[in-house]
């Protein structure tokens, strides 16, 4: 399978704390991430590097665009806030989404800030939307729906654009297991079952499980690295990280 995101030893440090040294690791399309370890492990850091939120202060990050690579870390913040607006998709744990706007406006305004007109963005919201069955409540807004659909408007607002990777932040991390349950489907579904790849941050292990793979992370390194094995669901191999 093909890669299309790269990290090649990523170092990043706050003052004299260092949240990552030298983390490196490749991202294939279709495939899901999850990143685990305790808190002050880096893997919020490393999700943040990944997505272009933040740049490292050496290594680097590298997107494959087309069939051409282009260095993430590199670009100016004007080029890399495009490529989040169109390449990458973003599901946060509390959503934050925009409580004043309605379900149909907060995933149609992620569009008409990238230029498409109204009757379109919206005309595409309504889809997405209606894919996470949410058909019918496109004009409640956010304090109306349950904790699920938010998320799952959230999940429709990241892959509006058809984003090529999404990158999710304890998505489920404010819900109920039964909760977290459909939301993990959906967002699985919005991504992997469209041939699209995810990445995520999660301290549940149930919600780890359901990912293709699973790096632990542990002051800053990759500690070790779980893949499940396609031709045996539910199988998987553990390879330890020094």
């Amino acid at each position: 399978m093909a890669s299309i995101l790269s990290a090649r030893d990523i170092r990043k440090t706050y003052g004299s704390t260092v949240a990552l040294d030298g983390v490196s690791l490749e991202i294939e399309a279709g495939e899901s991430l999850a990143l685990m370890g305790p808190s002050g492990s880096g893997k919020t850091t490393l999700l943040h590097l990944l997505a272009g939120i933040l740049t490292p202060d050496s290594g680097e990050v590298s997107w494959n665009e087309h069939g051409a690579w282009q260095r993430v870390d590199q670009m100016k913040e004007a080029r890399r806030s495009q490529l989040r607006r169109e390449s990458f998709g973003f599901v946060f744990q509390q959503g934050l989404l925009i409580p004043e706007l309605t379900a149909l406006e907060n995933v149609a305004l992620a569009l008409m800030i990238d230029g498409v007109s109204r009757p379109q963005s919206e005309q595409r919201a309504r889809q997405k939307l209606a894919a996470l069955g949410l058909e019918g409540l496109e004009d409640r807004r956010i304090g109306q729906l349950s904790g699920g659909q938010a998320q799952r408007v959230a999940i429709a607002r990241a892959q509006v654009a058809d984003a090529e990777i999404v990158f999710a932040d304890e998505p489920t991390g404010a819900l109920d297991s039964h909760t977290s349950e459909e939301v993990m489907t959906a967002l699985l579904g919005a991504t992997t079952g469209q041939g699209r790849s995810l990445v995520l941050v999660t301290h549940d292990e149930t919600v780890a499980a359901r990912c293709s793979r699973l790096l632990r992370m542990r002051d800053g390194r990759i500690v070790q690295q779980t893949r499940s094995i396609p031709e045996h669901p539910g199988i998987t191999y553990t390879e330890a990280r020094s």
